[in-house]
């Protein structure tokens, strides 16, 4: 009988690497949305798949040393949760924010990164029910001065407030009371 043949498998695909988190769980989460705002611009920029997008920054983004600087640690499972859902409901996103646009800002004709920077904040204003949304709002506001100088944030901020208003209206009347009860 002649010897058999040993046949090699293929070699498992490397576990992501362990996420050690740094800063506080505020600033995770406004890592991760600043994180699912730069997956969004390359899925719209290169037409990747979301989950290939996620897996990259998992591996390679998230949690890792940035051309020598560290940063804090982006709240893994939020930056999933915005890439996945503006992605599985882009339709319903863009009608919503296409209702509250005007022509000059209307999406399709829009910088990609601030159309990406209103579908995730819209996507929170419509799904992520448990976090308030002026906490939304002032997210997706500092992740836009962070890339713009012009009149860009008062946009994202108009924006998100109509759609929070239009979406949300009993906790942004409660906000609203509450800020007038105090001053």
């Amino acid at each position: 009988m002649p010897p058999r043949k040993k046949i090699a498998l293929p070699p498992k695909p490397e576990p992501p690497p362990k996420i050690k988190p740094t800063g506080s769980a505020k600033a995770r989460r406004s890592a991760a949305r600043l994180a699912a705002v730069q997956a969004l611009y390359q899925i719209d920029l290169a037409g990747t798949s979301s989950d290939a997008v996620i897996m990259e920054f998992v591996r390679h983004r998230i949690g890792q040393e940035q051309d020598g600087d560290e940063f804090v640690t982006a709240e893994p499972v939020l930056f999933g949760d915005i890439v996945r859902g503006v992605q599985a409901r882009l339709a319903e996103v863009d009608e919503l924010l296409g209702g509250l646009l005007d022509r000059q800002w209307s999406l399709d004709r829009m910088e990609l990164l601030l159309r990406a920077i209103l579908r995730a904040g819209a996507w929170e204003l419509l799904a992520n029910a448990p976090v308030a949304p002026h906490i939304i709002i002032n997210d997706y506001i500092d992740v836009t001065h962070a890339f713009f100088a012009g009149r860009e944030p008062g946009m994202v901020n108009g924006v998100l407030d109509k759609l929070a208003r239009a979406l949300r209206p009993e906790e942004m009347a409660a906000k609203a009371a509450a800020k007038k009860a105090g001053s």
